[in-house]
């Protein structure tokens, strides 16, 4: 669940850099993304490691990164 929550934070961190047209808004909405992202890997290497059946059955078994 806590993937799926980041993935809809990511989603709206992409909008919001899609809205923005001040540079500081711009700035800061790469830095989400950025942020989000790493939040994302780092969630699926922890299922990846502690389930790997869980990790093939959400489909992310070749997954290694949020890119």
């Amino acid at each position: 669940s806590e993937l799926r929550t980041a993935q809809g934070e990511l989603s709206l961190a992409y909008r919001q850099f899609d809205l923005a047209t001040d540079p500081e808004l711009v700035e800061s909405s790469i830095y989400q993304i950025s942020a989000v992202k790493a939040r994302c890997n780092y969630l699926i290497r922890a299922i990846k490691e502690r389930s790997p059946e869980a990790a093939a059955a959400a489909g992310l078994e070749g997954a290694s990164t949020w890119t």
